[in-house]
């Protein structure tokens, strides 16, 4: 039988596209690529790639944003940290400073007749109560029986005579202690000044 050039033309052009989809299938499809049936070798679908490709740009426009807001934050938030620091070193100073003069003050009330210096003893007793305290930066201040004595020491030539004489049974012995504080921020000081504690106690 004699073959038909038109069809036998035909035949062949079809066998070469339907060779062609199946080249192009095997080495796109796997990326979620489809091809019509009406325009072959043409990409009409992208879909899984195309989303994956689309996401991109947004998670990094994303990043960049978070990395914008927290470098605006930052400053802010080490401002804040550093005051709250900065303050609880404040307040703890003043605890310790109450705590050394109500140790310092009890022991004046019970030293009666045992110290030729009260002062010096109580002050004593003070720095030794707050180690973290620099004891050259406390100030003193007595009232022993109604008589002020400035400064750490107020010594006596007897248990019985000169200031002592003050510090006799059933009389008040008032101890106060200063001490300087400032409230610095990356070096600037926002505020300064000195705290005070005062205890008043009766001698034994």
């Amino acid at each position: 039988m004699l073959s038909r050039p038109g069809v036998s033309n035909e035949w062949e052009t079809a066998t070469k596209r339907i060779d062609i989809r199946t080249e192009q299938c095997s080495s796109i499809c796997e990326f979620g690529i489809k091809l019509t049936a009406a325009s072959p070798g043409v990409r009409v679908g992208t879909r899984p790639l195309g989303k994956r490709v689309r996401a991109r740009p947004r998670t990094s426009n994303e990043g960049g944003q978070t990395l914008l807001e927290f470098a605006l934050v930052l400053p802010i938030l080490l401002l804040l940290v550093t005051g709250i620091i900065t303050f609880a070193i404040a307040f703890n100073n003043y605890i310790a400073l109450t705590d050394a003069v109500n140790v310092g003050s009890r022991l004046l009330a019970i030293s009666r007749g045992q110290t030729t210096d009260p002062c010096a003893t109580t002050a004593t007793a003070v720095e030794n109560a707050a180690p973290l305290l620099t004891p050259a930066k406390i100030t003193f201040t007595f009232v022993l029986n109604g008589t002020t004595y400035s400064g750490a020491s107020c010594s006596c030539p007897t248990t019985t005579t000169g200031p002592c004489a003050n510090v006799g049974q059933g009389e008040t012995a008032q101890v106060t202690a200063t001490y300087p504080y400032t409230l610095s921020i990356f070096g600037a000081s926002a505020s300064s000044g000195t705290m005070t504690a005062q205890t008043t106690e009766l001698i034994q």
